[in-house]
């Protein structure tokens, strides 16, 4: 293949040709014919000098995985395993949501057997996996008038594989202190023990003022013949189990516009799926630091991830699993999400189902099955608001304002209709902005927790 310089060797050649055939007073055919094979040569010597693109080894080196958000350097080397220098460009080409910073194509000199290491900056715009495509290697000859390129076929051939995972941003994560802060507090860690705050016994203690006297553990007392009290805790290894779901509705994206998520994603929305991942991956590290067991499951008609995070050093697991789901333009089958919580907890847990009030969503689809399920566990319903309703539904500033707020006050009273359903139903409701969204369902569980109900 050809560059642009021979369009511009072309020109100088042929004007010399030309002064030298009018010089010597011959046909202007022999001018062409002189530009022709003069150019054509020193192309064709240009491209067999060129060092073949074919041999070039690549390898690639950096993280597999990197929180959205944020940028990771994936570092690809390649070293020039022919007997000529290799003059060129190699273009590292992602696919676009991986965010690979410019320049795409990195120019390289290479002297035979010499390596070049050549970074990829990635700050990926998407959850999941985000893959490397396909390295192409152009080798230019010394003249820079042809060169030699890597075929489809081989470039996907001499690829190394290599694909990096965006994790959920996660942005609660900021809560997270505080909310332990307050789970040291219920079990006892911070302030005196006291048998309401637990049912499991702990230790034995010097009675003080103020103790219940359901605690006095007379057989020690009789012993030490003093009043000794016993210190309880709460109940550990409960059961929690977050149910995302992943049909057609957890694609609306909400409006957050407080800057929990980077500027990027919040222009255009915070799909209502990714809302309710940072909610579940703030329950689950309270939860998993209070010594409870969380299963996480994500379903629409089918179930998607089955994750059980039983401590702490499960949590990264939990991560990985929940960057690669998406929403699915179905409706969500309940009577298999209840089935599926039926066989996965056999105890008495804490069912927290992340879904929207749709009226119907739940009013056809969830609903109906609740009876069963509230009959075994305790259920929470946790569904982000949309403050495009109530902006709506604010408006009066012209005759179609008002008819788009009256059909806003519509949708908003079909909400508080579920919503009372629900209640009725004894499935308590988490119905906030996504501000207050992560916080609002942890808060709720630790409630339970103080409460002694979980």
């Amino acid at each position: 293949m050809i560059t642009w310089r021979v369009a511009a060797l072309f020109t100088v050649v042929g004007v010399a040709a030309i002064l030298v055939v009018e010089s010597l007073d011959i046909g202007s055919w022999w001018a062409l014919a002189a530009t022709v094979g003069v150019v054509g040569l020193l192309v064709g010597l240009d491209w067999l000098v060129a060092a073949p693109a074919s041999e070039v080894q690549l390898r690639r080196e950096g993280p597999t995985q990197v929180r959205l958000g944020e940028s990771v350097t994936v570092t690809l080397y390649v070293t020039n395993r022919s007997v000529r220098t290799l003059r060129g460009v190699v273009r590292d080409a992602w696919v676009p949501s991986a965010g690979a910073a410019e320049p795409y194509a990195h120019p390289v000199v290479l002297d035979p057997g010499e390596t070049a290491a050549l970074a990829t900056v990635l700050t990926p715009t998407r959850r999941g996996d985000r893959p490397a495509v396909r390295v192409t290697i152009r080798s230019y000859g010394p003249l820079s008038l042809a060169f030699r390129q890597t075929t489809r076929r081989r470039s996907a051939e001499i690829t190394p594989p290599w694909t990096v995972r965006a994790l959920p941003e996660f942005p609660s994560r900021r809560l997270l202190p505080e909310k332990l802060s307050r789970l040291r507090i219920i079990e006892g860690q911070v302030v005196t023990r006291g048998r309401g705050q637990g049912s499991e016994f702990d230790s034995l203690r010097e009675y003080v003022l103020g103790d219940d006297p359901r605690s006095i553990d007379w057989r020690a007392t009789a012993r030490r013949q003093h009043l000794i009290s016993k210190q309880w805790r709460p109940e550990r290894d409960r059961r929690v189990l977050c149910v995302l779901d992943t049909g057609r509705t957890s694609a609306a994206r909400i409006d957050t516009g407080d800057g929990l998520f980077h500027e990027e994603r919040e222009a255009a929305g915070v799909p209502r799926l990714d809302l309710a991942i940072d909610a579940t991956l703030l329950l689950s590290s309270v939860a998993a630091h209070a010594g409870d067991k969380v299963d996480v499951l994500a379903i629409d008609t089918s179930t998607h991830i089955n994750v059980s995070v039983s401590s702490k050093r499960h949590l990264d697991k939990l991560h990985r699993a929940l960057a690669t789901i998406q929403p699915a333009l179905v409706e969500t089958d309940f009577g298999r999400v209840v089935s599926e919580v039926l066989g996965a907890e056999r105890k008495r847990a804490l069912v927290v189902i992340f879904t929207t009030l749709d009226p119907g969503a739940l009013g056809e689809g969830l609903i109906p099955v609740l009876p069963i399920l509230v009959a075994r566990h305790t259920v929470i319903v946790a569904a982000v608001h949309d403050p495009a309703l109530d902006a709506l539904a604010a408006g009066r500033g012209s005759a179609a304002a008002i008819h788009t707020a009256a059909a806003a006050e519509r949708g908003l009273a079909e909400l508080r209709r579920v919503r009372a359903a629900l209640t009725r139903h004894r499935v308590s409701v988490v119905d906030e902005p996504a501000q207050a969204f992560a916080s609002a369902v942890t808060d709720h569980y630790l409630a339970l927790k103080a409460a002694g109900r979980l």
